[in-house]
């Protein structure tokens, strides 16, 4: 289960042989999606998409911000949030209400994925990888993991020739 103010190595991969990503136009598309319902729960470190994986470096935010962006926007989660104060399993509902986020992103993304390319069915493997970051070590390996995936994968041969990572921005920030 997710938790408060913890780091994550987020991946995923298209069933069998299909691809996340068919044409240019669904990098951009994941991406609007992914801030549409990641970006309230998590900060995202660093991130690349592959035609059929894509791997994403987060900190889920504390509770705090997470309740205080969802009042401002009075969304059915943060009504959730607010009943979810009232009762013993609380935390741990609350907790789950994170995963429920990543479920609504994958969701949506293959509503619309099927619906453009005719197709029925997951697009992406049942329940999404995680890994805790456990220290900052194990931080800095992730980030250049992620960042070197296409390089990894044959998809370039310099790491900031692969358009869809964070690298770009990455590099000019940090």
């Amino acid at each position: 289960m997710l938790q408060f103010d913890t780091y994550y190595h987020i991946f995923n991969h298209a069933n069998g042989d299909d691809n996340l990503f068919r044409e240019q136009k669904n990098y951009p598309f994941f991406l609007a999606k992914y801030h549409q319902h990641i970006d309230p729960i998590a900060e995202t470190i660093a991130y690349c998409l592959m035609p059929n994986h894509f791997h994403l470096l987060i900190k889920i935010r504390s509770e705090k911000e997470i309740v205080d962006h969802f009042s401002s926007s009075r969304t059915s989660t943060f009504l959730k949030f607010k009943t979810l104060e009232k009762f013993a399993t609380a935390e741990e509902e609350k907790l789950k209400l994170l995963s429920k986020q990543f479920s609504n992103f994958f969701s949506s993304y293959s509503q619309a994925f099927n619906k453009v390319y005719h197709r029925r069915g997951s697009l992406f493997i049942k329940n999404f990888k995680r890994k805790e970051i456990t220290n900052e070590n194990y931080l800095r390996t992730v980030i250049m993991y992620i960042h070197l995936n296409p390089i990894k994968h044959g998809f370039v041969t310099q790491i900031a020739d692969w358009e869809w990572s964070s690298f770009q921005q990455f590099y000019n920030l940090h």
